[in-house]
């Protein structure tokens, strides 16, 4: 056995290092069709943009679910009051300089109102802003452009564009600089912007003849917004990409279901024959009409030799809700909303998984909010007020009606502040007690809380003024106190000091 033993010393099993593996990069058979590249965003993007824009207002158009999500987006993001400026401008010794702001807010609202701030004639500002908000959801990015405007007294409007004018298929190197054309976003060095390539008209608008020719325009005259996924991101997706698939495929799950179900509420069936023989029904034509229609209400006698089978589908089968539902969840989460607000389904929520999904919600609506105030309203704000001061729209006081001087446009574009709407609470009650509980401890203040209604405290003291002077002009005493909160004082139940 010496040979043997030789052997089996000779094929002895090393013992080499295990190495620790993603499970993710495993490239077994169960993950062969597990897609994987190592393309940029651009490229990835590039060549399917325009269809998922397409698909993306095609849902739009055609599905509630996708309709519901958009109006959700403008009501929680926008809503009906729009987002505000309150501006905040200090005079040298710290106080509020209360004219000019008074004067900046109330120029600003009437640029706001309707016919003015667009060239088209067509908008107001909210309607501007809730445009905005449903443009970036549906298409992924948005296209404004300043314009300098002589039939308005501020000399400024905006023009919005679709994302169609920007020529994804426009890849190429710049010409003159050392610069790149990217998806018709010319591009420096360091990925920066610098120019926009955008056709002149829409490039699939049949309603006219029109040549497709480029126009160059400078990134300062345009606002292109987008929310990136990758850094070197230079085009939007749309928001419903992710959920894109489900919805069509959940569509067509749909569709089979009610035309199932109809077809079952259709009561049908068939005459069999026992001994072979074939029944063709009533008709002058015997041979081609093979169909006995029964009416409500009446008994027909089978043909002799017949007997009937009854056709009933049983639609919609008994796993419909319960696989619509979880299909409806995934299609919710790749929205980035709560199940119960997309599908308006408050059958199976209770007040704390209503609390949890209305506060994930309203996390989600603020951030959309803060983009929405970064990238569109405060650049029109600050356009606009640099081409008021300009025009000489703004004066520096009602008495004197200077004009503003453009030295002073620093100081009032950087105290611009922009109030969006507030969010209504779940529970009333609880919320308020916690608001004054905050108060009182000194950890919330009455900007903090102003804020979740979508105020300003100046407008807040502005306010109860207001109303206290009105009380006291009818001989009516107002039960709250409009400038803070006093602790109560407790009664003394000893009786008096007793020296201790």
């Amino acid at each position: 056995m010496a040979w043997y033993d030789r052997f089996r010393r000779r094929t002895k099993k090393r013992n080499f290092p295990r190495t620790r593996k993603y499970q993710g990069a495993s490239t077994g058979r169960l993950f062969s069709d597990f897609m994987q590249t190592s393309t940029s965003a651009d490229a990835e993007i590039k060549d399917q943009l325009r269809l998922l824009r397409d698909r993306s207002r095609d849902l739009a158009r055609n599905d509630s679910y996708v309709q519901r999500y958009l109006n959700l987006m403008q009501s929680n993001i926008v809503g009906s009051n729009g987002i505000r400026l309150s501006m905040k401008a200090r005079n040298d010794d710290g106080s509020l300089d209360l004219v000019a702001n008074r004067i900046i807010e109330q120029q600003w609202r009437n640029w706001c109102k309707l016919g003015n701030c667009t060239t088209n004639g067509r908008l107001s500002f909210i309607d501007c802003q809730k445009l905005f908000v449903e443009s970036l959801a549906r298409d992924g990015e948005v296209l404004v452009r300043h314009v300098k405007s002589r039939d308005s007294e501020f000399g400024y409007k905006i023009e919005f564009l679709e994302a169609d004018h920007l020529d994804e298929k426009k890849n190429e190197d710049a010409k003159g600089n050392n610069n790149k054309i990217k998806m018709g976003v010319e591009v420096d060095s360091n990925q920066k912007p610098v120019a926009y390539y955008l056709y002149k008209n829409h490039p699939f608008d049949n309603t006219y003849q029109h040549t497709q020719k480029h126009i160059r325009v400078n990134a300062d005259e345009l606002i292109h917004a987008y929310i990136p996924q990758r850094p070197e991101q230079n085009r939007g997706v749309p928001f419903t990409a992710s959920a894109m698939a489900n919805i069509k495929l959940l569509n067509g799950y749909l569709e089979a279901e009610i035309v199932a179900a109809r077809t079952a509420a259709s009561k049908m069936g068939f005459f069999v024959s026992s001994d072979g023989d074939q029944y063709v029904g009533d008709g002058e034509d015997e041979e081609y009409v093979p169909i006995m229609n029964a009416e409500a209400g009446t008994f027909e006698q089978l043909p002799s030799g017949m007997d009937f089978k009854e056709f009933d589908p049983s639609h919609p089968t008994s796993a419909f809700e319960s696989f619509s539902t979880q299909v409806l969840r995934s299609i919710a989460s790749g929205l980035n909303i709560s199940y119960h607000a997309l599908t308006n389904d408050l059958s199976s929520v209770n007040y704390s998984s209503l609390r949890a999904g209305a506060l994930e919600d309203r996390e989600m609506y603020r951030l959309y909010q803060r983009f929405t105030i970064d990238h569109f309203v405060r650049p029109v704000f600050e356009r606009w007020l640099m081409m008021a001061i300009s025009s000489g729209a703004i004066s520096t006081s009602p008495a004197t009606n200077q004009p503003l001087p453009i030295s002073r446009y620093d100081k009032f574009a950087l105290a611009a502040n922009f109030i969006p709407r507030s969010f209504s609470w779940v529970d009333p009650q609880k919320e308020m007690m916690a608001s004054i509980s905050g108060m009182q401890s000194g950890l919330v203040t009455f900007q903090d809380v102003q804020a979740n209604y979508g105020r300003d405290v100046e407008e807040l003291f502005e306010q109860h003024e207001r109303e206290q002077k009105l009380a006291e002009q009818y001989g009516i005493k107002t039960a709250f106190q409009p400038y803070g909160m006093k602790m109560p004082v407790e009664a003394d139940i000893q009786g008096g000091d007793d020296g201790n």
